[in-house]
């Protein structure tokens, strides 16, 4: 059995980030002086099929196939609607949706919906090499909690910032792999 090693990526940060939004499907990443993200050589890659994934992985240099299952969180109507909005015109629906992984007041995936969806990916996912995968913070939290079999009130208390890598590993199992100094 060879070792499947891989590496997710969220995307760079967007307006919609920086505004306090909810992301719609087509929000582009700005402009970044950032350096990219160093990729493994002979990585094959993988992004979610929203255009600010793929807008990162064209920016790292990385051909990557689009992964349906690496998509963001299906918000339903709150797609553009601002946190801010939310808590001034429908505070008890967006206390709901922080406080209950079940819940989906929004009409799209709730987050255990999300968690989900990434643990049976993660779980079919055994094809060995080094992959590369830009997604979104959603999912990456999600990735993260599976591996580690975290229960889903965690979901809220892992930060993951734009171009923030989560380094797996697995060889009979999934496991975090902390990335050291070259």
């Amino acid at each position: 059995m060879k070792a499947v090693h891989l590496t997710l990526i969220s995307h760079a940060a967007t307006e919609a980030q920086r505004l306090g939004r909810f992301h719609g499907d087509d929000d582009e990443t700005l402009a970044t002086s950032a350096q990219p993200v160093l990729l493994p050589d002979g990585a094959t890659g993988l992004a979610g099929p929203e255009l600010r994934t793929t807008q990162t992985a064209q920016w790292l240099g990385l051909q990557a196939s689009v992964e349906p299952a690496l998509r963001d969180c299906d918000f339903g109507w709150w797609k553009g609607v601002s946190l801010k909005a939310l808590q001034r015109d429908e505070p008890a629906l967006l206390q709901a949706w922080l406080s209950d992984p079940h819940s989906a007041p929004h009409g799209g995936e709730s987050i255990a919906d999300v968690c989900q969806r990434v643990a049976r990916w993660l779980e079919g996912f055994t094809t060995p090499g080094h992959w590369v995968a830009v997604t979104h913070p959603m999912i990456i939290r999600a990735a993260m909690m599976h591996v580690l079999q975290c229960p889903l009130a965690a979901f809220h208390r892992i930060d993951v910032q734009p171009l923030s890598q989560l380094h797996l590993g697995h060889y009979g199992m999934w496991r975090v792999r902390l990335a050291g100094a070259d």
